[in-house]
């Protein structure tokens, strides 16, 4: 069965029928960038071209980054604040001619993927998905179920917002080199989630977990587990696509 995902982020805009059976992508991901400002409208009209670009007809799952509750957006730290308050389902549903709209939190979708099919496949105890790009999302399972909006980017760091000293923008914005980044910012980073959630597991998600091997090696000092994604940054996509098939 193939059902249509749709990941917004900060930067870019991404989507493809996903195939429910493997949790991978049935065709080709196509990508248009974000929109500057972030705008509701602007937004909307990236989707519409991302789903359209498949001449998709069904149902669509969208991922969002910030806290949703129902199809409700509550936060926006990386788009646009007009999104606040904004119900995203009804208004994707609107502007793709009435297809049903499943909207789900960017970083909560990836980690369905990755419990699903992926990283943490089978693993029971606690489990925290971080997705490390623009900002960073989080997914926290424990016993397999979702916790869902942790939204654990945001939690203070040296007196600094998480996300704007460990996400993969801030290692590109400062120009900070792989050891630096891993072991001065994500470790720290890392340790303090630790301390307040003793996960047995840690999943590293977000385009950056297709170089896991520069910066996870130099990690030191974290009990817990640490793993690149499996799906790597599709894992967003095949999670809207399983809200979509469930929805």
């Amino acid at each position: 069965m193939n059902v249509f995902g749709v990941d917004i982020g900060g930067s870019g805009i991404k989507g493809a029928p996903v195939d429910l059976e493997r949790g991978a992508l049935a065709e080709e991901r196509h990508k248009v960038l974000t929109p500057q400002p972030a705008t509701p409208d602007g937004v909307a009209g990236c989707v519409v071209e991302v789903v359209e670009h498949f001449g998709w007809t069904g149902p669509v799952g969208v991922t969002f980054p910030g806290v949703v509750t129902g199809s409700t957006v509550r936060t926006a730290a990386n788009v646009d604040k007009s999104w606040i308050g904004v119900d995203a389902g009804a208004l994707l549903g609107e502007r793709l001619g009435g297809r049903p709209v499943t909207v789900l939190n960017d970083a909560d979708a990836a980690g369905i993927a990755e419990m699903t099919y992926g990283a943490g496949r089978g693993r029971e105890g606690t489990v925290i998905l971080l997705t490390l790009g623009t900002g960073i999302g989080s997914a926290l399972f424990v016993g397999g179920r979702l916790v869902p909006n942790t939204e654990l980017g945001h939690l203070e760091l040296k007196g600094h917002d998480a996300e704007t000293r460990a996400s993969t923008k801030a290692k590109e914005d400062e120009d900070l080199t792989w050891e630096h980044w891993a072991k001065r910012r994500l470790t720290r980073y890392l340790a303090h989630v630790e301390m307040l959630f003793s996960p047995e597991l840690f999943i590293i998600g977000g385009g950056v977990s297709r170089k896991a091997d520069r910066f996870l090696p130099l990690i030191e000092g974290i009990r817990a587990e640490i793993v690149p994604a499996e799906l790597q940054n599709n894992a967003g996509i095949v999670g809207a696509g399983m809200a979509a098939g469930t929805g």
